[in-house]
């Protein structure tokens, strides 16, 4: 063997570890253009939608749907000359009886006369006459016959006005109003107005609580159906019994 010198060979560096190269962080980048990207990648939500995201379904739910009506504007009260017929804005009175205007259902007036002081006066008259024809009167007793008789008459004709109330779930109401008829249409007209405004303002107030009803109802609903979800399922009963 021969004695020739031996020359060290030196290994070469180990390469980096890939886990020291994964866990390392990126570097920063201090770029204009780096954080108007993170500042726009990244929305905060503000105001009452954001607020609203985060509400409970039961604070939604307890908010008022329909707003109550506002109370009608007041109205005058409305009376004859003679004060048998008084008109307020919600009842009537008629000689000393009281209605309310949703009880009511519209009203009428019409002219009547009296059958049977027309028939007494137009009889009276005509007997009066054939009694003095015949000479069987004298001319004082004729003149007074014929004087009561003409008023039995004029009173049967001219007559009166009778005021007919229908009621609801009544039978209707009649009163005899002495007087111009055209005064009596009058204050009948206005007082189906307001019969029609009172029962408008039911309606709407009606119609205000169904409303709140139905949705008090889905809400109960909705309620129902979300706990049923949230239960979880029943298993399968186990019996300890030995088989």
């Amino acid at each position: 063997m021969s004695d020739a010198p031996v020359t060290p060979v030196t290994p070469p560096p180990a390469p980096a570890p890939v886990a020291a190269l994964v866990a390392a962080p990126p570097a920063a980048d201090n770029s204009p253009s780096a954080e108007v990207t993170a500042e726009a990648s990244f929305p905060v939500a503000e105001g009452p939608e954001a607020a609203g995201a985060d509400a409970s379904p039961e604070a939604v739910s307890s908010e008022p749907t329909t707003a109550p009506l506002p109370p009608p504007a007041p109205l005058p009260p409305v009376r004859s000359p003679d004060g048998r017929f008084v008109l307020t804005a919600t009842a009537l009175t008629v000689l000393g009886r009281t209605f309310g205007l949703r009880e009511i259902e519209r009203a009428e007036v019409q002219p009547v006369r009296w059958l049977l002081w027309y028939l007494l006066g137009g009889l009276g008259l005509a007997i009066v006459l054939l009694l003095f024809l015949n000479n069987w009167l004298r001319t004082l007793p004729t003149m007074a016959g014929l004087l009561v008789t003409a008023l039995m008459l004029l009173y049967g004709h001219r007559g009166t006005n009778r005021l007919r109330l229908w009621l609801l779930g009544r039978e209707a109401a009649h009163f005899a109003l002495p007087g111009d008829a055209d005064l009596w249409r009058r204050l009948t007209g206005e007082l189906n107005r307001r019969v029609a405004r009172a029962h408008d303002q039911a309606a709407a107030e009606a119609a205000i609580l169904l409303a709140a009803l139905e949705a008090e109802r889905n809400a109960q609903a909705a309620a129902a159906i979300e706990a049923a979800a949230e239960q979880p399922p029943a298993g399968p009963v186990i019996s300890d019994e030995p088989a």
